[in-house]
């Protein structure tokens, strides 16, 4: 497999991922977490794992994800409180409700919620 090699500023480190990724998700999805009772909609796409080291290691061990598939952005909720998350693909599936996700970050990069999913405000796309 083909890889790239680049700096990422988040990461703090070099980062190596594959020249053609597949993302399962697209920005403005509204996903579900599969272990975890939160949902939240797609803003940012990593192709493969590019959070700290230290991020990483502080998941335990037997529920690692592989660093070698795509990483999700969310602009998540829950019961309590909304935030941001950062998922892996394998633990991620689509949100069935069709319902609006209520987070206070949504109006910055998101211009109306449309046929399940948010659609990105034209100012932000290219």
């Amino acid at each position: 497999m083909e890889r790239s090699e680049f700096f990422f500023p988040q990461a703090g480190r070099m980062i190596q991922a594959p020249r053609n990724s597949k993302a399962r998700f697209a920005i403005g999805d509204v996903v579900r977490h599969r272990k975890f009772d939160f949902r939240g909609v797609v803003f940012d796409i990593d192709p493969v794992f590019a959070n700290s080291e230290e991020w990483y290691l502080s998941i335990p061990e037997g529920s690692r994800p592989s660093r070698d598939q795509p990483f999700y952005h969310l602009l998540a909720e829950n019961e309590e409180t909304s935030y941001v998350a950062y998922v892996s693909q394998q633990n991620l599936a689509p949100d069935d409700e069709g319902l609006p996700v209520d987070h206070p970050g949504l109006a910055q990069l998101f211009e109306r919620f449309a046929d399940g999913r948010y659609h990105l405000r034209r100012s932000l796309s290219h």
